[in-house]
């Protein structure tokens, strides 16, 4: 879906934001260790892949910008047979080509980067480029060298450049986060058509992640949780145990299907039939109604020029007049009308955030919304008095005059796979 014009296009208006005189450096990353034998599966440097649309590891792009010349090179895996027989097949410098729409001329083996990389530090007529961002350590350990031979002065961090850059979204981009959506959203509907009292909270994880992986996702955008009863108000219950699910119990899951690096990130609370509580029943439909009225005024809300800070006031404010009506809290002579403090003991996380090559997209905090800007949006409140708590949530499309639902918005919890009666 996304092709090599993307990731050139991507690289172009990074040269043109920053200064002349300056080699950049970015490192795909290497695979960490599982064991003395074992790796977990990689993914890279997600500004590596920004700029160059590979996945494999231990590649790294250089661009250096000077006044008369721009030059881009891509130092990758040489061609080893010994190593493809154990490893598997390294790709040739054409097909690391054709993805990335880097010249083959300007492709050379990843043994000669150190190389390169000394003479650049030799030059002091160039700065120095790095992205502060990176958790990889082969960035990390970059900087380090390079500060041996360079001041700190010399060395500048590119990752606010990037940042912009990401949280506009490309229609190349949206796409994908739509073929995300499209895959979780139908390991939803796969779950749903099985769910029934006695499934275990490491089942219904499992189907998750089974519908996902047959639909190519190997790596999930995050951990996939499937929260059972008092689980639920654990918000990463990220490990599944062997609680089975029973008549009348809530179930929130929240998972993300990947679709060419980009994240899609879902929430659906399901109600396993009704219980016998009538006052717990009375409850949970309260409940899902302010929910539903939270995500509905988010949606309406949401648009270029506010921030996501104003989003969550804005909820608060109405979650806060609920809390009243169920008489859950009491207004205090001090209190304006939205005591922040109380509602933040039934509202625990915030309503809404960026997201794109990452479910947590990399982003400006209170930086206003701009057209182009993806959002999950997960309105979310937990009574613990009650033992009730959910969130629903649906990724959206900022656009010039308001949002644009990307997800199905699909908030009906009610499990029909089995009969209840």
């Amino acid at each position: 879906m996304i092709g090599s014009s993307f990731f050139k296009d991507n690289r172009e208006g990074l040269l043109r934001a920053v200064d002349e005189n300056i080699a950049l450096v970015l490192f795909a990353g290497r695979a960490d260790r599982m064991s003395a034998d074992n790796d977990y599966r990689f993914l890279p440097d997600r500004n590596f892949y920004y700029l160059t649309g590979i996945s494999d590891e231990d590649i790294v792009l250089i661009i250096c910008k000077r006044e008369d010349r721009t030059e881009i090179s891509l130092f990758v895996p040489e061609k080893d047979s010994l190593k493809e027989r154990w490893h598997g097949k390294r790709k040739t410098h054409e097909e690391f080509s054709e993805i990335s729409g880097i010249p083959v001329e300007d492709i050379f083996d990843r043994e000669t980067v150190d190389d390169r990389i000394f003479s650049i530090l030799q030059d002091k007529s160039v700065l120095i480029g790095y992205d502060g961002s990176s958790v990889k350590t082969s960035n990390k350990d970059f900087v380090v060298n390079t500060l041996k031979s360079r001041t700190s002065e010399e060395l500048i961090d590119i990752q606010k450049t990037l940042t912009a850059m990401r949280m506009i979204k490309k229609p190349e981009e949206v796409s994908a986060i739509r073929e995300a959506i499209k895959i979780t959203e139908e390991a939803v509907d796969e779950l749903k058509k099985v769910l029934c009292p006695g499934m275990s909270e490491l089942q219904i994880f499992t189907k998750l992640e089974y519908e996902m992986a047959r639909r190519g996702v190997l790596i999930p955008a995050f951990g996939t949780i499937a929260a059972v009863g008092e689980n639920v108000f654990y918000l990463h219950h990220g490990t599944p145990d062997d609680v089975k699910v029973k008549k009348g119990d809530i179930i929130q899951i929240d998972l993300g299907g990947r679709y060419d690096g980009y994240c899609a990130d879902i929430s659906r609370v399901l109600f396993v039939g009704n219980s016998e509580d009538e006052v717990f029943e009375k409850r949970k439909e309260s409940l899902l109604t302010l929910i539903r009225e939270l995500r509905s005024e988010a949606f309406s809300y949401i648009r270029p020029g506010i921030t996501l800070k104003e989003l969550n006031t804005h909820m608060r404010g109405i979650c806060y007049k609920w809390l009243l009506k169920e008489g859950l809290i009491q207004m205090s002579s001090k209190d304006e009308g939205n005591d922040d403090k109380i509602v933040s003991e039934y509202y625990w996380h915030n309503t809404s955030h960026h997201m794109g090559l990452d479910v947590h997209d990399t982003s400006v905090k209170d930086s206003a919304l701009q057209a182009g800007n993806c959002l999950a949006v997960e309105p979310g409140v937990y009574v613990k008095e009650w033992g009730i708590g959910f969130r629903i949530e649906d990724d959206v499309l900022v656009t010039e005059s308001g949002c644009e639902l990307l997800s199905s918005g699909n908030d009906d919890p009610e499990v029909r796979s089995c009969d209840f009666t």
